[in-house]
């Protein structure tokens, strides 16, 4: 389930990189997976938005067994 985590993610880093932001898989644990934003996502007051509309609907879209996705 990690690589198609790590893919899924590959397909949302390149917003993300557009506004000097990204993100790194951390950890994936039974059906949750851990992110880190990192660059200009991490501490952004739209980070939590991020997380919740863009990279955890992309991941649950691309890899549906997963249930949430947080921000460590």
């Amino acid at each position: 389930m990690r690589k198609k985590v790590e893919e899924a993610l590959a397909k949302i880093r390149p917003m993300l990189e557009r506004d000097g932001g990204s993100v790194e898989l951390v950890d994936v644990q039974g059906t949750v997976v851990k992110v880190r934003l990192t660059g200009a996502c991490h501490g952004c007051p739209m980070s939590q938005m991020t997380l919740k509309a863009g990279i955890e609907r992309v991941v649950k879209e691309n890899v549906p067994e997963v249930t949430e996705v947080q921000s460590v």
